[in-house]
């Protein structure tokens, strides 16, 4: 482990010096890291035609217009499916990619597949899945147990600290938006007392109408409801729709992580209240980032001490946005700082 440090505390200082020049020169990221070699890179979704993941293929757009010796794709199966996604992976590792990117639907069912990726010499990197195993790394945008108590504390906050509330995640199976509503539920029973959990987790499938279908029958069971919170990035869209038809979007509080272009309707109206969220598109990015500098050979000394990753970018920012500092935890878990809130007040500043 020292070599490894003392090595990429070497490459950084070498690259830092690069980057000074090809700054003042207006050179590309690809030229600042000096990659010439030829790599296909594969990122691998949970579902695709969601405005959440083809906000993350544009990142994955800009890393391939930023590295031009790179083949950077994004895939991912017709319907969130665990057996669906595991077999698009499969038909990557018989490609012959060179990394993949993965964001897994089901942590523990991807795990076969992973290793069988990494003993064929691929570079696993996955996000949203702190847990997994078989990687290389990990990339979080952020600590999601303080994620979820923050979506907590905007709930609680609209909700004055009373009444009923219940939550939403995409899959019972899905680590991050477990994480969110479990820390979110023990920071309530800490924090405020007068408000009630009821009912189980609802499961949504990542599907917008399943959600609306799930919100109308909770509020027939619970009449008292107000608030919830959504996890899987359509939650509050169907919850909001819901919400509205119902003529109760001043009376049931509905936060929740999604984005701007999914939920931007229901904003103003006040069906939903207030979204958080990380931008996809430097998530994907980052993911890529840190598996092409594993096939360089030269993972940045930034990136084991915290410091972030450095400004490759082409696009006008010093560093990738959220992901400037990042701690490594377990030494294979990076957590950046990349979480947003938006309300109507804010709402016209995002445009994705």
């Amino acid at each position: 482990m020292l070599r490894r440090l003392l090595i990429a505390a070497l490459l950084l200082s070498g690259i830092l010096g690069v980057v000074g020049l090809a700054m003042a020169q207006d050179a590309t990221p690809g030229a600042l890291f000096n990659v010439t070699n030829e790599y296909t890179m594969a990122t691998v979704v949970k579902v695709t035609g969601i405005a959440w993941f083809d906000r993350m293929e544009q990142g994955i757009g800009w890393f391939g217009q930023d590295f031009p010796s790179v083949t950077a794709f994004q895939q991912g199966p017709a319907e969130a499916d665990a057996a669906q996604q595991v077999q698009v992976i499969e038909d990557l590792i018989a490609q012959g990619v060179d990394s993949l990117c993965v964001i897994p639907f089901q942590p523990e069912t991807v795990e076969p597949v992973l290793q069988r990726a990494r003993e064929a010499g691929i570079v696993v990197i996955t996000h949203e899945s702190s847990a997994q195993q078989n990687i290389d790394f990990d990339i979080e945008a952020f600590d999601n147990a303080a994620f979820g108590r923050n979506l907590m504390d905007n709930l609680a906050a609209r909700m004055g600290g009373e009444g009923e509330y219940t939550v939403f995640v995409g899959s019972l199976t899905s680590k991050t938006h477990n994480e969110w509503v479990d820390s979110a539920i023990a920071h309530q029973i800490a924090t405020y007392p007068n408000m009630t959990l009821v009912g189980d987790k609802n499961e949504s499938f990542d599907d917008p109408q399943v959600a609306y279908e799930r919100m109308q029958e909770l509020l027939v069971q619970f009449p008292n409801l107000r608030g919830v919170q959504g996890s899987a990035s359509t939650d509050v869209a169907g919850v909001g729709q819901a919400v509205e038809e119902a003529g109760l979007q001043d009376e049931i509080v509905v936060v929740g992580t999604s984005l701007p272009s999914i939920a931007r309707d229901l904003i103003p109206t006040g069906a939903v209240d207030m979204i958080s969220f990380w931008d996809p598109a430097y998530a994907g990015y980052a993911c890529n980032m840190i598996a092409l500098t594993m096939l360089e050979g030269q993972m940045p000394a930034s990136l084991l001490d915290g410091s972030g990753l450095p400004p490759f970018l082409s696009f006008g920012f010093p560093n990738l946005p959220g992901y400037g500092s990042m701690s490594l935890v377990d030494g294979k878990v990076f957590y950046g700082s990349a979480w947003v809130e938006v309300t109507a007040e804010n709402l016209a500043d995002y445009a994705f």
